[in-house]
């Protein structure tokens, strides 16, 4: 496979983070995508995620875009906020520019939630990031040459 990717990362909850990103960057590779084929952003908090995906979007290089994020619930509404405008932008990002941005975002209520999806007992949301990166790719792929399904 030739297409390039790119992940965009935030650096808030960073030992999370790393580990979505380790484990998507495996998974990709695993698919034989290689390193020199995939672009990594690093922005400040899940919030700042949009931004950068919708001009790695608008760039037309890529063939989808993983972003990566960990969210924890605290004592205030802020969790909410984030969690709403990280979604609704990356989701706009995705139909406004007709390019897969797969929401690898964890929206946890405490960091050992978080810590069972990075590798623990609830599995690897970066490795699954990923791997829906690659199926959307090939499904966007069959449906623009009219291949079958």
């Amino acid at each position: 496979m030739k297409n390039k990717f790119a992940i965009v990362v935030s650096q808030y909850n960073q030992s999370i983070t790393d580990k979505l990103l380790e484990g998507a960057l495996s998974g990709l590779k695993a698919q034989g995508i290689n390193q020199d084929s995939i672009t990594v952003i690093s922005v400040p908090g899940a919030v700042e995620i949009p931004l950068p995906a919708q001009l790695l979007a608008k760039s037309k290089k890529y063939a989808a875009i993983i972003c990566l994020g960990c969210v924890i619930r605290g004592d205030t509404d802020h969790y909410d906020y984030v969690c709403e405008q990280v979604s609704q932008g990356c989701q706009r990002v995705m139909l406004d520019y007709e390019i897969p941005v797969i929401f690898g975002v964890l929206t946890t209520n405490n960091m050992q939630q978080a810590e069972d999806r990075v590798g623990g007992k609830i599995g690897h949301k970066g490795v699954e990031a990923a791997d829906a990166a690659i199926q959307m790719v090939n499904l966007m792929q069959s449906i623009k040459t009219g291949d079958s399904i």
